[in-house]
């Protein structure tokens, strides 16, 4: 399904198809009024819209209305939040390590201070 979905969005009319329909449901007619291109064309980027999950489609009378599913999504943007996770794990590590390091040249400092004439292991 995530390639059905990826394979979608990956064009940029049948996005800018999805951006509309964010805004709630339209006939097919009105979609396709919205583009220089041909209302066959609008036709099949629909078709692969609807295979995807991405819309569902409605007879109201003797129109077809679409409306948006981000269902179908989820599952891609569970792939793309375990892709991105490693950065964010190490980025959260990484700041742990730097505060660590604050604080221990900190607690060095103010024992320096109190105790100056105390060798440590960096004195030599």
């Amino acid at each position: 399904m995530v390639d059905l979905v990826a394979g979608a969005i990956a064009d940029p009319v049948r996005r800018q198809i999805l951006e509309m329909l964010r805004a709630g449901p339209l006939p097919a007619g009105v979609i396709a009024d919205r583009f220089a291109i041909t209302r066959p064309a609008i036709s099949r980027h629909l078709r692969v819209l609807r295979e995807s999950g991405l819309v569902r489609d409605e007879t109201v009378g003797r129109q077809r209305v679409y409306a948006l599913d981000p269902t179908a999504l989820d599952e891609l943007k569970a792939w793309l939040a375990e892709l991105t996770m490693p950065a964010a794990v190490w980025e959260q590590r990484l700041d742990a390590l730097e505060t660590e390091v604050y604080r221990t040249r900190r607690e060095r400092r103010a024992d320096r201070e109190t105790n100056p004439d105390r060798k440590t292991g960096s004195d030599g």
